[in-house]
């Protein structure tokens, strides 16, 4: 199956972010910032678009305008207010030497939270077209990269060590699979996937612009930051226009 398929990639992805996160930790803004350029060229140049032309003779453009700022605002209340999300900037470089250790596991449980997401949102572009599904995976195993690297931020910033951080990391790895497992057990009717791959674009246009790129720039310098966020948005906007034939 396409879908585990790049689902399992996820999982490599957000296991390598998290090794990345020990070795290269003066170079995390450059990733983060060429994730969040990637995750709102994803939403921008390709679910978007192709929402409108699914819901195109199915739903007005009001209906699906609702549902792509109903994806933004939810995302922001089960961000901020359902998993209360502790937004990381602080360098990663530095750990909180008093800071709970539970206040690190639950923001690693809120990334694999979101990641399962990631691979719903994987399984929905694959019941799109393959051409969607492989943009989208692509969006997601790139951001799920900065995942694994948030993840072990988390542990060691609540004091952890690498082996409390292990389990964490690998079920954030996993939830993409388990994300995209589900879809394939639950088929979104055809003339509904326009509107949830709309959802799903209001969601990755919140998740980069309030969380990645501001974790990005937090205390680094911002032209080399601004020059990654573009670069990642340009490289999906090509990778839509060869694989999405648009």
């Amino acid at each position: 199956m396409p879908v585990l398929l790049i689902a399992t990639l996820a999982f490599i992805a957000t296991l390598l972010g998290g090794v990345f996160a020990l070795r290269f930790r003066d170079r995390l803004h450059l990733i983060l910032g060429f994730s969040a350029g990637a995750v709102i060229g994803v939403a921008l140049f390709d679910l978007l678009p192709e929402s409108m032309a699914l819901a195109d003779g199915h739903y007005g453009r009001a209906t699906l305008s609702l549902v792509i700022a109903a994806g933004f605002f939810a995302y922001l209340i089960i961000d901020r207010l359902i998993l209360l999300h502790p937004h990381t900037h602080q360098d990663h470089a530095h750990a909180h030497e008093g800071a709970p250790p539970a206040r690190g596991a639950f923001g690693a449980l809120t990334l694999a939270a979101h990641s399962f997401l990631d691979g719903v949102a994987i399984g929905a572009g694959f019941q799109a077209s393959p051409a969607v599904g492989v943009i989208v995976a692509a969006a997601v195993v790139t951001h799920d990269f900065s995942d694994g690297i948030n993840t072990v931020a988390f542990i060691l910033r609540g004091g952890g060590n690498m082996r409390q951080a292990l389990p964490w990391l690998l079920l954030d790895a996993a939830a993409p699979m388990l994300g995209a497992a589900s879809t394939l057990l639950l088929r979104i009717p055809p003339s509904s996937i326009g509107l949830v791959l709309g959802a799903f674009g209001g969601c990755f246009l919140y998740l980069g612009a309030s969380d990645l790129i501001p974790e990005s720039q937090h205390a680094h310098p911002r032209a080399a930051t601004t020059f990654m966020t573009l670069l990642g948005a340009g490289v999906l906007y090509v990778a839509v226009r060869i694989w999405g034939g648009g």
